[in-house]
């Protein structure tokens, strides 16, 4: 058997306003949650997809600072133009927009950035062959 991808683990400065955020923008839910780190530790995962892929938050990191150009990012496909638009008008009003909707070259296709409360970078796209609607397009 190869190896499967699972989940991400983020060290993050504040706890309770990261999973505020994942959960408000990714609609994520905590899953499970522990003791640990002078705090709790959470697994926070999309609906059904709990036993495929999560990310587990843990407090005692440090914020993250990245470039303007930096595009290290996590990914998450919606379903609609109007989907990122609306995404892209809630971020803006909670001042953590940073990539204002924009339509690139397939197979990136029409995504906005968000800045997470720990620094970290959260895309949201529509057209990419990854995702909601996916399985139209091809894969390059």
């Amino acid at each position: 058997m190869r190896p499967t991808l699972t989940h991400v683990a983020l060290h993050v400065p504040d706890l309770e306003p990261c999973i505020r955020f994942y959960a408000d923008f990714c609609g994520m839910r905590v899953i499970h949650e522990r003791a640990g780190k002078g705090s709790k530790i959470v697994w926070m995962a999309e609906p059904g997809k709990e036993h495929q892929f999560i990310f587990v938050i843990m407090p005692g990191g440090q914020a993250r600072h990245l470039a303007s150009d930096d595009y290290s990012h996590f990914g998450f496909a919606v379903d609609s133009r109007e989907r990122v638009d609306a995404i892209a008008t809630r971020a803006e009003a909670a001042g953590c927009l940073i990539w204002a909707p924009r339509d690139e070259p397939y197979p990136v296709g029409y995504y906005c950035g968000l800045r997470d409360p720990a620094g970290n970078y959260v895309e949201f796209s529509y057209g990419q062959p990854l995702g909601p609607g996916s399985e139209a397009l091809p894969i390059p």
